[in-house]
């Protein structure tokens, strides 16, 4: 028996729903988001793909006489194959000269210090492991339809000098770095480092700008009480966050907090200073969209802009096991990636993630998901209009000197 093509009936391709005979047990593809996305491919530029293949070829030399597909080099550069190359984030451009920042839409900086850690150190390896994982992924998410290669423009500056032994002085350095970053209009996208370097993060924002700022913090920790050790340490970024007088702790939103690692002492200052907070099982019983939905009203109301800082250790530490402090019962991956998404999609000045330890980490899943969280948060920037949002509210940006020592002996500039 010879299979007959006008015969079947189990089709369920929309080229095929002109027939008369149509099953409807299952729903019309046009319908389905997996169809809308692969329409959304056909209409994105392929312009910068194109761009970055013809400087492959120039900086790395055409590839051997054997090599079929002429786009290949003979040195990899670009974002193929993903096991080689220097490790950035993304892959995207390492800007050497941080002047060169201005250019860009978004920033990448590394901050690997982990001096407020107060329990597994190792956070200071975690942007290398954020940007060696990150290079298994593309620019392009099928999903929500978005190539960030062709939709905006992201380098990589490289990391902070931190100073390993003293935490105050790392703050000042990471403040000018993200105030620097800032002020030359590029998004700052911070990668760490232990939670200590919320505050200074936030502050290098909040002093170039006299507009007020909501932050929205995903943790299992409540990270607000004033000291910890005596220090100021990965436990009280929020607590002198808030002291500023441009972010005010009403707009101070924590989710997912909860469990056995929430300090009373951090307690007592949310509720002093009447800040949000929103548990885990809040989230569950309200649903993601809802949870949201809450979110943005309460970071929003009243201010400019909004900062999101995601602790990777939110995440079930069963899915995130390289972590300085992991907690069972936090979020289910998807349910992270749709919470970072959704606030995101409001806008934001400037992103941490953060905790990610690679010498506790297996397989590199915890790297991958920060990385995860990231290029979803600049997915749903591109894809909802608001990337360089934050550019309008920069009115006090930080000059700071460039190259003061050219033209002398570094023996004399020490």
């Amino acid at each position: 028996m010879f299979f007959d093509p006008t015969e079947r009936r189990r089709s369920h391709h929309p080229a095929d729903q002109r027939r008369e005979e149509k099953r409807f047990h299952h729903p019309d593809l046009t319908k389905l988001a997996g169809w809308r996305a692969m329409q959304i491919e056909g209409d994105l530029p392929e312009d910068r793909l194109n761009e970055e293949r013809r400087w492959a070829l120039r900086m790395g030399l055409t590839g051997a006489d054997t090599i079929e597909d002429k786009s290949i080099p003979t040195f990899a550069r670009g974002e193929l194959p993903h096991f080689a190359g220097i490790n950035t984030f993304l892959k995207a451009p390492y800007a050497e000269d941080v002047l060169e920042v201005a250019n860009y839409d978004a920033t990448v900086l590394g901050i690997p210090f982990d001096g407020g850690t107060t329990y597994r150190p190792g956070t200071r390896f975690g942007p290398q492991g954020v940007r060696k994982i990150s290079a298994l992924y593309t620019p392009y998410n099928y999903e929500i339809g978005v190539d960030l290669r062709e939709q905006m423009t992201l380098c990589d500056a490289g990391d902070v000098f931190t100073i390993p032994a003293n935490i105050e002085k790392s703050f000042d350095q990471i403040s000018r770095a993200v105030s620097h970053v800032f002020s030359s209009g590029s998004l700052p996208i911070m990668i760490g480092g232990d939670h200590s370097i919320g505050f200074p993060c936030v502050r290098g924002i909040a002093e170039c700008t006299s507009k007020k700022i909501g932050i929205v913090h995903f943790d299992r920790h409540a990270d607000i009480q004033e000291k910890d050790l005596d220090e100021r340490m990965h436990t009280t970024p929020w607590f002198h966050a808030t002291n500023m007088p441009n972010v005010p702790a009403k707009n101070l939103v924590q989710i997912g907090i909860g469990g056995w690692q929430v300090p009373r002492e951090a307690v007592k200052v949310a509720r002093e200073r009447q800040t949000n907070i929103i548990t885990m099982g809040d989230m569950e019983k309200m649903g993601v969209d809802k949870t949201i939905e809450m979110a943005l009203e309460m970071a929003w109301d009243g201010v400019d802009m909004v900062y999101m800082s995601f602790d990777i250790d939110s995440i079930d530490c069963g899915f995130v096991p390289g972590t300085g402090w992991p907690e069972p019962g936090g979020f289910l991956p998807r349910e992270a990636l749709a919470l970072a998404s959704g606030i995101a999609a409001e806008g934001i000045c400037g992103m941490e993630l953060v905790e990610v330890s690679p010498p506790y980490d297996t397989s590199d899943i915890t790297a991958l998901m920060g990385t995860r969280v990231i290029v979803d948060v600049l997915g749903a920037l591109v894809s909802n209009g608001k990337m360089g949002a934050h550019k309008k509210f920069i009115d006090k940006p930080v000059s700071i000197p460039h190259g003061e020592f050219e033209g002398k002996r570094w023996s004399n500039a020490t």
